[in-house]
């Protein structure tokens, strides 16, 4: 049956950031011999598949980038869709990875293979065999699709955000949007002058901080081709400004005061009905929730064409939507923006590990990991953007790239071991790491807030954020303790594999005997 397989390396799943950056950085390894299964037909993820109306990133553009692939020419200081889809395509053909991507290639299932230590993963078009997979599908890729009845039998139009219908014209049309995450303040500005009527869903209002978004100038471009050190600098400035928040959010929930005040001045400023900046105004500590920025979110929604409903949507009869309430509107559209499955990756059900049973089940009581990208019972399994990598107030790219760090010490740590092996994490080193990160996590904000957001997981546990900073788990991700893993041989060829006086076979040794 083996003949049906492409043997790989290592199989990428994925190609937005974090499958693009492990593709770039498997090359600037030496390894050539790798596939990035890909289910679109372009590379992108996350920003190929959002193109809702005003979707652009709430981080700085020059912080929102590869460190090894800077962008002189970013037009904004907070980028667009279009400029960040076009920006990964570009990485795409300069790095060389388009030879490596199967687009088209939704992968159905991961089983582990104890006796050949290999992965078996089927596709929509096609069997490979992986002796390491990495699993780049991202926690912004499964649109999340409310329960709400009714909703099957409405007569308009309905799609998810992340699932633009651009074929539907909104103009002159009554609109209901549902939720006031991030996609949604970006989306009401954007179509609020198109529509009729804007009806608005609010379950929790959001903090909304004014976004500081301008041209770069043609001369500030200038300067970062002819002096790429400026660009660096510009970077490094973006991200220490950063790094020196984080104990706020994570130590210091009280120090969050002033920054509350200054949000619920940039409200005051464009919502001068009281009735409605009551409406607008969050219960919960700033931060507990993401902080949202916009400048135009306020001033749209103190239009007279919105309408803001201060409870979520419960029902749908024919075209009348209907909130939890009371209140009542006719609509000819609805666009959910009901955010994504992050603590209950869809991906999780087709990975079968070591021993027989799925990723989802392994997860079941919430996600772990071993520093945010190994699973115990998974061997030769990674994940980018694992459990506790998320970021409350920095780019996720810092994150990936200490993740692709941690991917490229432990393929190197597999060739010094030498012969057919695979490393497994230990359960108590798992453990010990969750126990940690659980226990910084019990005063930060996103725990002590008074909010419920995505990031805590059914059972109420944050699987999802970092508790500190960027520089923080760079260190921790550097290179592959062994001592927190099992080393794993083929039961055929344990001793013929073994290189006999070698590094790997101390580190095998080490490895079996603290079993």
């Amino acid at each position: 049956m083996s003949h049906q397989f492409e043997h790989v390396r290592v199989a990428v799943i994925g190609s937005g950031f974090g499958g693009l950056g492990a593709a770039v950085r498997l090359r600037r390894e030496g390894i050539t011999d790798f596939v990035v299964l890909e289910r679109a037909d372009s590379v992108g993820g996350t920003w190929r598949d959002n193109s809702y109306p005003g979707c652009a990133c709430d981080v700085p553009s020059h912080l929102y980038s590869f460190s090894f692939a800077p962008n002189p020419d970013w037009p904004r200081t907070f980028s667009g869709q279009e400029h960040i889809r076009a920006y990964l395509e570009h990485v795409t053909d300069v790095f060389g990875i388009r030879p490596h991507i199967r687009f088209g290639h939704d992968v159905l299932m991961m089983r582990w293979d104890t006796d050949e230590l290999h992965w078996e993963i089927e596709t929509s078009r096609g069997a490979f065999t992986a002796e390491v997979v990495v699993s780049a599908t991202g926690p912004l890729s499964d649109p999340r699709m409310p329960g709400i009845p009714g909703l099957d039998g409405f007569p308009g139009r309905v799609f998810h955000s992340a699932r633009w219908d651009h074929d539907y014209d909104l103009s002159g049309k009554r609109v209901a949007m549902v939720g006031t995450g991030a996609s949604a303040i970006q989306i009401v500005p954007s179509i609020q002058p198109l529509v009729s009527k804007l009806t608005l869903f609010q379950r929790t209002p959001p903090w909304v901080m004014p976004r500081m978004d301008r041209a770069i100038s043609a001369g500030e471009r200038w300067l970062h081709r002819q002096l790429p050190l400026t660009g660096t600098a510009r970077r490094g400035l973006l991200w220490g400004i950063r790094e020196l928040q984080v104990s706020a959010f994570t130590k210091r929930p009280n120090q969050l005061g002033l920054i509350e005040s200054l949000a619920k001045a940039n409200m005051a400023k464009s919502i001068k009905d009281p009735a409605l900046r009551a409406k607008l105004t969050p219960s919960y500590r700033i931060g507990c929730k993401r902080i949202l920025l916009s400048s135009d979110y306020y001033p749209a929604l103190a239009q007279p064409n919105v309408d803001v409903v201060a409870s979520g949507l419960t029902e749908v009869r024919g075209s009348t939507v209907v909130a939890a309430g009371g209140e009542e509107a006719e609509v000819d559209a609805i666009v959910l923006g009901t955010g994504f499955h992050v603590t209950d990756m869809p991906i999780a059900d087709r990975v079968v590990g070591a021993d027989g049973i799925t990723l989802a089940e392994a997860w079941k009581d919430g996600m772990e990991s071993l520093r945010g990208a190994t699973v115990a019972g998974f061997p030769n399994w990674m994940t980018v953007i694992g459990p506790n990598t998320g970021l409350g107030n920095s780019s996720m790219i810092l994150m990936i790239e200490s993740q692709l760090n941690y991917m490229a010490d432990y393929l190197r740590q597999l060739d010094v071991l030498g012969g057919r092996v695979a490393l497994g994490p230990r359960p108590s080193a798992v453990h010990t790491w969750n126990r940690r990160v659980q226990e910084r996590m019990k005063r930060t904000v996103w725990n002590t807030g008074g909010c419920t957001s995505w990031y805590l997981d059914a059972s109420g546990r944050n699987t999802t954020i970092w508790p500190g900073t960027t520089g923080e788990f760079r260190r921790q991700t550097r290179t592959v303790d062994l001592a927190e893993y099992e080393v794993i041989r083929a039961p055929r060829t344990q001793a013929a594999d073994r290189p006999s006086g070698s590094a790997g076979a101390v580190a095998a040794a080490v490895g079996e005997e603290s079993a």
